[in-house]
């Protein structure tokens, strides 16, 4: 899809975010320092933290705690039981962290924040997932993420086995309702799409969303590389998908959107669409409940 983490500038601009997102989520906690931890732990009282599920579901976000450790200065140990994409169950042990007790507590809750709530976006996306195992269908995030948190939802995403959509802005062009009302309609709008792309010697993949059977087959004749079905009901997702194979687009992919849940999604992957998005993914995440347990020694 819109991923192109292939691209050399775009790794390099990925990790720096990152990186960036995961400094600012540490500083925000500690600011000037510690205080509880200042004030009752012996400095060099040693033990372990020891990361544990509370609910089943898929985790996520192990990586991101380990750094999270990492970066306090101190050495250190951190042990995975279960690496990210595992299933886990209620009092399973995911992670261990070994050494002063002082920077584990400093690190816990940033840690488990991060955990937490891209182990629920995983699970939420397995979930989705084996709903649609018995199809071709693909299930795809959204950019309704939170502002700053995009890198890590959408890994949460993938490891959850969905496939990322575009990223951003710019690695893709998706025309939505209101560039093709703005354009004057979705033949315009795709031609100008590509007349740009040409102009500026970029290669990105063209998709435009469609409202309606007349919108479809005005998009099918400008031939972009994807077409949204945007709200269209399961008969009509149908009659679109059979309407474009049997007219010679078959190479052009279909994507549902709009008012998909896991109540339908199986019943939408059977009309024989490409791909699903669902913005619930990580709009409407339901942090998966993990804690952390000291011992001393």
């Amino acid at each position: 899809m819109g991923d192109n983490r292939t691209n050399y500038a775009f790794r390099e601009f990925f990790e720096t975010c990152r990186t960036q997102a995961l400094q600012l989520a540490i500083e925000e906690d500690l600011y000037e320092g510690d205080y509880t931890t200042l004030a009752t732990i012996d400095p060099g009282q040693m033990g372990s933290g020891i990361i544990e599920a509370k609910a089943e579901g898929v985790v996520a976000g192990v990586e991101v705690a380990r750094q999270v450790f990492q970066s306090s200065g101190d050495i250190l140990e951190v042990t995975v039981f279960i690496k990210d994409g595992g299933r886990v169950f209620p009092g399973q042990p995911i992670l261990q962290v070994k050494g002063r007790v002082a920077p584990i507590l400093v690190g816990e809750r940033t840690a488990l924040n991060f955990m937490q709530r891209m182990s629920g976006i995983a699970t939420r996306t397995n979930m989705y997932v084996e709903r649609v195992s018995h199809t071709n269908a693909a299930i795809l995030d959204t950019r309704k993420t939170a502002p700053g948190l995009r890198f890590y939802d959408k890994d949460a995403v993938r490891i959850g086995g969905g496939v990322n959509h575009r990223f951003g802005l710019f690695d893709m062009i998706l025309i939505k309702d209101n560039h093709i009302d703005a354009a004057g309609g979705v033949e315009t709008a795709v031609s100008r799409a590509k007349a740009y792309c040409q102009t500026h010697a970029l290669k990105l993949k063209i998709e435009t969303e469609v409202r309606s059977m007349i919108e479809l087959k005005q998009a099918c004749e400008s031939q972009p590389d994807i077409i949204l079905l945007d709200n269209f009901m399961v008969d009509g997702l149908a009659e679109a998908v059979r309407w474009v194979k049997a007219n010679g687009y078959g190479h052009i992919r279909l994507e549902a959107s709009g008012n998909i849940g896991l109540h339908n999604v199986a019943e939408v992957a059977m009309t024989g669409v490409d791909y699903i998005s669902v913005g619930e993914l990580t709009h409407s995440v339901k942090a998966l409940d993990l804690s952390m347990k000291i011992e001393l020694g």
